[in-house]
């Protein structure tokens, strides 16, 4: 791995507790004494996301979720970013203890692009992915101030990738939070893991701010993550029937195929004639844990310089910067090996204009895919035609003396299988090492990918620059808000996972794909008091591939009194393909994934067919000549009508229509009782998904004409040798609708307990099914949240419970498909705080059951991390 070996709990705990007296003196303790019995309820808290100006969060135009600094003290969570599985309507899916994704609103998977995350309004995706790694781009505990999540399209104000939402992360401002603050986390995971057994867990942040005089002030924050990964052990079969024509079934069964084991998928299956019979037989493979370093740890660091000219007007650079190992799931599951990524931001704050600029940076440093290091594992110690001929030969040797079908093939397959590489050996470590290096996935499995975001956008708030400069414009009871952005990435293309597909140019020269957009938002504030709020937004985006799109938001929200209101909203969102569906030109496991423009993919579509209906025909093909007693010829003639020409085509940007209805309301005495309900229901139009379609190749290796006789496609589809094999992104062609709901409660008890309850739903609607795409809405129908907390329920005692439940829910993505099993978790928390020296201990436990469970199919089995927590400053 990247950096040190995993050290003791005393080597993390003992300096830091060594520390404190001299903390203690170095720093003025915070105000202590304050009474958390008789804690004003906030009924004019404000929220930014939904709309791009402060306004209240009851008056929000379309849901909006926030955690504040108090409700995130009480979170049960081992961080900030794990507390967000317990906000309405979020779901989180875990590829990683170190990679956490969000999602809302469904179509969840484990790289979403659908969803923004911003940190002070700066996106923090990786720019080749995206989407974020989790937060190894984004603040610490001790930096974190509020978080504000918009789980609905978003696309009319931010364009981006938020056709499914956005969550942003406001950090503490240095000119407000001074001073040193240090928190070390300790704790264990994998306890009755039976694959590993327990396992430390160590987390150590400090965070340093000041002021220099009236106009500059810095802040400093570092975060140190050591820990062992959730393990991934799927034993699911996913080729159960392969050889169902002849009776081996289970284990039996030559193309057995587990989902957490690799090397031994579609592409690495032959099918011999053994005995007069076609049988599908696969490669060995290995197991997840034999290809991957599950050690995980994360290192992150940035530091800002704010700038006060005046008392309104601020200026932030920030520069951030992250280097981590953990595991990272897209079609194929990935270790990431001293990945980095480093950020650069300058941003301006003004009453009437805000304008930031932004630049990304990505290396996947020596990352590597685990299904190609498996696969050429096995093919580096012997290539797939020996190992057939192998294979064969042991197979006949144990027939002729007189075993079983069955028992012959376990036979060949030890007899093909002398000399492999072993897990756990040197020479298999070596050789493990020296593939993870090479960066062609037909025979190495590196990860080598640089690539560069550049984002500049400026938004001005006219309404408000009229009424500070005295002049007359806009009356009194009108907002305008307008805005306009600019974003290119940039690629270093590696001859593997990118290339450069522009006509006359270089594939190695670097590869630009950018988009340019703006937005106008007009407002009105209408009837006596102002009960009437209306708000219309225009967006327009435009890149290099495509048209102009155009994206409209129009809201309602009507407050009878300032403790109810009611809100209606109507938007669209377009999304252009990422960076990696229109450009992706990967080799994967003798399966070229390409992106769906057009300037990559050009002639494949049209020439290409099917591979869930080639599967369908091979199969056919196998049964009439195992049990037909048809000769191939007369099979692959019989059953050529199954073949099915690939109906897609080439990408178009996907679309939503979304309709939302809702209420919030601050009920009871002093506004106590939170209630947010809300309805909604979206539209999606060439909704962007993968299909895998083969191209028939002529005897020359020259593919077939799009207009060539059956009979010649089924001759060459039958034949591994004789078909080019794609993965292929591009669009829907059914209309997909989901809808759904939440409710939500929030109570804040006269003498400082906070009580809250939510429950979604969400469903998929489809007026077209087995089109040949993944719906991929991978979302439960139905969640709910329990929480329960008190800072100071005794003597500066403090406790934290959630309780989150989740149906069970179909899973598809193209590893596996299938059922995820409803599970339910609790995460209980205990603190301490000691007003001096200002420290607060926190006993905690996610998943307090060790119920293990997974979150998506294929994905780790995740159970329960215990921790202890020490924070001095904060």
């Amino acid at each position: 791995m990247a950096f040190a070996p995993f050290p003791t709990f005393r080597f993390w705990l003992l300096p830091l507790l060594s520390t404190l007296p001299w903390l203690a003196q170095a720093q003025a303790p915070a105000a202590t004494g304050a009474d958390t019995t008789r804690r004003p309820v906030m009924l004019g808290e404000v929220v930014v996301a939904a709309s791009k100006v402060e306004e209240s969060i009851l008056q929000s135009p379309v849901t909006v979720e926030k955690l504040n600094a108090r409700a995130l003290r009480l979170a049960p969570a081992p961080s900030f970013f794990d507390a967000l599985e317990q906000v309405k309507g979020v779901q989180v899916i875990t590829p990683s203890l170190g990679f956490r994704v969000l999602n809302a609103r469904g179509f969840a998977n484990t790289t979403n692009v659908r969803f923004a995350q911003l940190v002070d309004g700066i996106d923090n995706q990786a720019p080749h992915i995206g989407g974020p790694i989790g937060n190894v781009l984004g603040p610490s505990d001790l930096d974190i101030r509020s978080v504000e999540i918009v789980p609905g399209t978003a696309a009319a104000l931010y364009g981006l990738n938020a056709i499914n939402g956005l969550a942003n992360f406001s950090t503490r401002n240095p000119f407000v939070s001074g001073g040193l603050s240090v928190q070390q986390k300790v704790g264990v995971n994998h306890v009755n893991d039976p694959n590993t057994g327990p396992r430390p867990y160590a987390e150590t942040s400090l965070r340093y701010a000041r002021v220099l005089g009236p106009k500059w002030a810095f802040k400093v924050n570092g975060t140190y993550l050591r820990g062992y990964d959730w393990m991934a052990t799927d034993p699911t079969e996913l080729n159960p029937n392969g050889n169902a024509s002849t009776g081996l079934l289970g284990p039996n069964n030559p193309a057995r195929d587990p989902v957490s084991s690799y090397g031994n998928e579609s592409s690495d299956r032959t099918t011999l004639m053994l005995g007069g019979k076609n049988y599908q037989v696969a490669r060995t493979g290995y197991l997840e844990r034999d290809v991957v370093d599950y050690h995980l740890q994360t290192l992150k660091y940035d530091v800002a310089l704010h700038y006060k000219p005046n008392a309104r007007t601020e200026l932030a650079y920030t520069y951030r910067g992250a280097r981590f190992d953990n595991v990272y799931q897209r079609s194929n599951r990935f270790q990431l090996a001293d990945y980095r990524l480093q950020q650069h931001a300058l941003q301006l704050t003004t009453p009437v204009v805000q304008a930031r600029a932004y630049f990304t940076q990505e290396n996947t440093g020596r990352s590597y895919n685990l299904r190609s290091a498996a696969e050429n594992l096995d093919r580096s110690f012997k290539p797939d035609n020996a190992w057939n001929a192998d294979y064969t030969a042991g197979w006949n040797r144990a027939i002729g003396k007189g075993q079983t079908v069955a028992h012959a093939h376990a036979a060949a397959r030890v007899a093909a299988d002398a000399g492999r590489l072993q897990p756990g050996t040197s020479e298999f470590r070596q050789r493990l090492n020296a593939l993870a290096d090479i960066n062609n996935w037909d025979q190495g499995a590196a990860l080598r990918v640089q690539a560069d975001l550049l984002h500049a956008e400026v938004q001005a708030n006219l309404g408000a620059a009229l009424q500070q400069g005295g002049r007359k414009g806009l009356p009194a009871w009108a907002d305008l808000l307008v805005g306009a952005d600019h974003r290119t990435y940039f690629v270093q293309p590696d001859g593997n996972y990118f290339i450069n597909p522009n006509p006359g140019r270089d594939q190695f020269s670097t590869l630009a794909y950018g988009k340019t957009g703006g937005f106008a938002q007009a407002g009105a504030r209408l009837l006596p008091g102002e009960k009437l709020r209306l708000t219309a937004t225009l967006r327009a985006d435009k890149n290099r591939y495509f048209s102009f799109r155009f994206n409209p938001r129009l809201t309602a929200v009507y407050s009878p009194t300032a403790r109810h209101n009611f809100r209606l909203s109507y938007q669209s969102g377009y999304r252009f393909p990422s960076l990696f569906e229109g450009f992706s030109n990967v080799n994967s496991g003798q399966v070229k994934r390409i992106g769906g423009l057009r300037v990559m993919s050009d002639g494949v579509f049209e020439g290409s067919y099917l591979r869930s209906s080639i599967d369908a025909f091979n199969a056919a093909v196998t049964r009439d000549v195992n049990t037909g007693g048809l000769s191939r010829s007369q099979a692959v003639a019989a059953s050529q009508n199954l073949l099915v020409k690939n109906p897609y085509t080439y990408l178009n940007p996907e679309f939503v229509r979304s309709w939302e209805v809702g209420y919030k309301a601050a009920l009871l005495p002093g506004g106590r009782l939170l209630a947010d309900v809300d309805f909604y229901a979206n539209t999606y139009r060439d909704f962007i998904a993968q299909v895998e379609a083969y191209v028939p190749l002529a005897a020359s290796g020259q593919p077939l004409a799009p207009d060539a006789a059956l009979n010649a496609v089924a001759t060459a589809l039958n034949a591994r040798a004789t078909q080019a094999r794609y993965r292929l992104w591009t669009n829907s062609r059914s209309r997909v609708y989901n809808y759904g709901g939440s409710l939500g409660l929030r109570y804040d008890v006269p003498g400082g307990l906070l009580a809250g309850a939510s429950i979604t739903y969400a469903r998929l609607d489809r007026t077209e099914s087995g089109d040949g795409l993944e719906a991929g809405f991978n979302t439960p129908r139905w969640s709910y949240n329990l929480n329960l907390g008190h800072e100071n329920v005794y003597r500066h005692l403090g406790f934290g419970f959630n309780y989150r439940w989740q149906t069970s829910y179909f899973s598809e993505t193209f590893l596996v498909s299938g059922t995820v099993p409803a599970y339910g978790t609790l995460d209980a928390q205990l603190s301490y705080h000691l007003p001096a020296p200002n420290l607060r201990l926190k006993l905690g436990a996610s998943n307090v059951g060790n119920n293990y469970y997974v979150s998506y199919l294929g994905g780790p089995s995740v159970g329960g991390l215990y921790y202890l927590q020490v924070t001095y400053g904060l």
